[in-house]
């Protein structure tokens, strides 16, 4: 059983609207640019050290990236570093942007 959950887009939305969750994107900076789910953090290897070291770990963080592949094995490395309830966003941005709005 991997380290992280699949989470679907509309309970993302969900957590987005409580804040009760940390949403990072991982897609490239240009990507991230052009739109992103709100309150989403880019997070890339040129960051990533200081994210995981900043960020508290008991908070719920949830991984996107363009179609929800990439995000596991982010989503992995999180769980591996400690973060104790880590998900996968299935479908990525393309899905969400599909039905919801993009900062």
């Amino acid at each position: 059983m991997p380290p992280f959950q699949e989470i679907d887009i509309h309970k993302v939305k969900e957590m987005v609207d409580l804040q009760s969750a940390n949403i990072v994107d991982i897609r490239d900076p240009g990507s991230y640019s052009s739109g992103h789910i709100p309150t989403a953090v880019p997070v890339s290897d040129a960051n990533v050290k200081e994210f995981t070291e900043n960020t508290n770990k008991e908070t719920p963080l949830v991984v996107c990236c363009y179609h929800g592949i990439s995000s596991q094995g982010a989503a992995a490395y999180f769980a591996n570093q400690g973060f104790k309830e880590v998900y996968s966003m299935t479908g990525g941005f393309e899905a969400w942007r599909g039905i919801y709005p993009a900062e």
